[in-house]
């Protein structure tokens, strides 16, 4: 049922002391992939966002065997890589889980394979619920990669004899919407149109959207989400119209205070690296907008909708 994209051995896959992961970056366009030879390799393609959303907390897993295989210290690897999205602390989180495991015992691949799959198994769930959501005749926005939950909600919503459609803002600057998202929807032939990011209040008041859903990379003990920069505007246009707002979750808490990631501003003036303005322009990039509680019809977490 999930697209390609989504495939364990897409996102990362280990082969004689070589990690190999898609490009997001290139993807559709292109099928390119990265391989990496130690653990700051991995880290480095984290940070240049070849993978992104859920895809550096299952390359980082996999990044452990490539450290323990070189004879690396694991304790060094887990936090080399859990400084690269400082903002989204599930896969620090995972990695620290993963290696107290190893440390009383447990053998690394199997604690590797074992997280997996109660990460796929919680997709499973959330997305129960999310589909539950989506009524027949249903327009969708969604923002940037929602990934698993996402698109699961929305084929199972099919599965069941809703029809749907699936607006997608294309996510600037690495445009995830317009090469992740919209992709993955036509390959599962879902109803969907790719619109610019400064569309959904336009079509949220010409009522072509029924429900905003979309991923956390956060979620804050008062409540609060952080998600894909963009986030933040979709949900006040929603709330100003009347349409609810939820958002998927993984964990019911984080940190009491959170770091909003601000990245390079080569990556708002250039696109693809091209050129979108003049040299000497300035940009600001903070990646994360922080969604207030008000804000939010609902966290979609595999437990239920809280």
């Amino acid at each position: 049922m999930l697209p390609a994209l989504l495939r364990h051995d897409e996102i990362a896959r280990y082969d004689s002391g070589v990690l190999y992961t898609l490009d997001r970056r290139c993807y559709p366009l292109s099928k390119q992939y990265v391989a990496m030879h130690s653990v700051k390799e991995v880290a480095k393609a984290i940070k240049d966002m070849v993978t992104q959303g859920g895809g550096p907390l299952e390359l980082s897993l996999k990044a452990l065997l490539l450290a323990r295989d070189r004879g690396e210290s694991l304790e060094e690897a887990v936090s080399i890589l859990s400084s690269t999205r400082p903002t989204n602390r599930s896969m620090a989180n995972t990695l620290s889980l993963a290696l107290e495991r190893v440390k009383c015992g447990e053998d690394l691949e199997e604690v590797i394979s074992s997280i997996l799959k109660d990460y796929d198994d919680a997709y499973d769930r959330m997305s129960d619920y999310g589909s539950s959501l989506i009524k027949d005749g249903y327009g969708i926005l969604t923002t940037c990669f929602a990934e698993h939950s996402f698109l699961l909600s929305v084929k199972k919503a099919e599965a069941a004899g809703k029809k749907v459609r699936v607006y997608v803002p294309e996510t600037r600057p690495y445009l995830q919407g317009a090469k992740l998202t919209l992709p993955s929807l036509l390959e599962m032939n879902v109803e969907s149109y790719l619109i610019t990011d400064a569309m959904p209040a336009f079509f949220m008041r010409e009522k072509k959207i029924d429900i905003y859903m979309s991923a956390s990379d956060a979620y804050l003990p008062d409540g609060s989400i952080s998600n894909k920069i963009g986030t933040l505007e979709n949900a006040i246009a929603a709330k100003y119209y009347g349409i609810p707002y939820y958002a998927f979750s993984l964990r019911s808490s984080y940190n009491e205070d959170i770091r909003i990631e601000y990245r390079s501003q080569s990556e708002i003036i250039y696109i693809d690296g091209k050129p979108i303005t003049l040299p000497e322009a300035k940009a600001i990039y903070p990646a994360f907008d922080i969604i207030e509680p008000s804000l939010i019809s609902g966290i979609i977490t595999k437990d239920g909708i809280k």
